[in-house]
């Protein structure tokens, strides 16, 4: 396999950046392009419906790297212009502009695109929280909010509603599922969220799904859900999920099926990789397709496809792992949660809001949690490895 003379990035975001940073790291000394949807240059997603929401953080530190760092890099960046095709036989992507851009190999690293619900376009103040503009506008509008509803019971609906909560917002969450998280933690976990949300002041309107908007007068006026109650609110976030970044590829002769569909060196076709979210990988170990949305992914997975464009061919077998940030709770997540796995306690206390929780499925160790003891379920995540158990997660 010889060396590309020039790789294309396709998505300005962490995955896209760490495989430029891995190329050149790995001694890469081609023709590096790196292609963004949005003007801005290469940012951290995590920190925006928490320190950026908050108005903790400035814009700016979410920042990934420097404008010097990123001049190191020897790279062009074309920012502010979207792919819009690929023509993955001869390795072009087209861009909204106008652009033809042509390389040896091209990584797919555009990400997720939020969901939204029916008729949510026309009306002022619903939101989505995926991009920094999109925090932006929403923090604008929480500061003059009288009740906002979180539609969406996930990771990221649980750390807005408590971001929401800090700034002193009257917060209701709404969501099919019987606690925050149900369906990755499991009961046991996803109780101790409720109790912590409950604690906080943020009203719990869950069990029951979300079937579409109230408005007058061109803006929000609550949120219907499937029982037929109505949600007051003037702000709305929906946050019940996200879809791979693909609709660009119609067309590009590619396999689309819940992200790019690749081998288990990250590669769609001959010179096209994918990493980060978009991802929808073999991963040898489990013999099964696996697509991760995870910060942690998003970085290892682009190293691996660095290497991959290098020739080195190793399969990537991550071991999933993502934390969440919600009130003074911190939860590291290692494996995969089954929501009927068997949870055992094995460190700290519940009562205390302190443990390491491993899960086990069919007698084998599938995960492991640790609640504000990170160091104590990262050494526990031995157990884990050992039993070979490296199934996905979300984040």
């Amino acid at each position: 396999m010889s060396v590309p003379d020039e790789v294309l990035v396709v998505g300005a975001s962490a995955a896209g950046l760490s495989a430029v940073e891995a190329l050149r790291r790995k001694g890469y000394q081609g023709r590096l392009t790196l292609l963004g949807a949005e003007p801005h240059p290469p940012y951290d997603r995590p920190p925006l419906s928490k320190q950026v929401l908050s108005g903790d953080w400035s814009p700016e530190r979410v920042r990934l790297r420097q404008p010097d760092a990123l001049s190191f890099l020897d790279t062009t960046f074309i920012l502010g212009d979207p792919a819009v095709g690929l023509d993955a036989a001869a390795r072009t992507v087209h861009t909204a502009a106008g652009r033809v851009l042509t390389a040896d190999a091209v990584v797919v690293a555009t990400g997720l695109r939020p969901r939204t619900l029916p008729g949510q376009d026309g009306l002022a103040g619903v939101h989505v929280l995926r991009t920094l503009d999109d925090a932006m506008a929403l923090r604008a509008d929480l500061r003059s909010c009288s009740r906002l509803v979180v539609v969406g019971d996930g990771v990221l609906g649980a750390e807005i509603a408590a971001t929401a909560r800090g700034m002193g917002v009257a917060v209701t969450m709404a969501g099919p599922q019987p606690a925050p998280l149900a369906m990755q933690f499991g009961p046991l976990v996803a109780g101790l969220l409720a109790e912590l949300h409950t604690e906080r002041g943020v009203e719990l309107r869950l069990g029951a799904a979300v079937v579409g908007l109230a408005g007058e007068h061109g803006r929000v006026t609550g949120v219907r859900l499937s029982s037929g109650d109505v949600l007051p609110a003037d702000v709305v976030v929906v946050a019940f999920g996200a879809a791979p970044a693909t609709e660009w590829l119609a067309g590009s002769g590619l396999r689309v099926d819940n992200g790019l569909v690749c081998d288990s060196r990250c590669r769609a076709a001959d010179g096209i990789y994918a990493a980060g979210d978009v991802a929808h990988w073999h991963h040898e170990q489990l013999d099964a397709l696996l697509r991760l949305e995870n910060r942690t992914n998003a970085t290892e997975q682009a190293v691996a496809v660095a290497g991959a464009i290098l020739g080195d061919d190793r399969p990537y077998t991550p071991a999933p792992y993502f934390w969440t940030d919600q009130f003074d709770a911190r939860l590291h997540v290692h494996g995969t949660l089954f929501p009927d796995a068997e949870v055992s306690i094995v460190e700290g206390d519940v009562a205390e809001r302190r443990f390491v929780a491993i899960y086990r499925r069919d007698g084998k160790v599938t995960g492991v949690l640790g609640w504000n003891m990170p160091k104590q379920a990262r050494l526990r995540r031995q157990e884990l490895v050992a039993t070979s158990m490296l199934v996905g997660g979300k984040s």
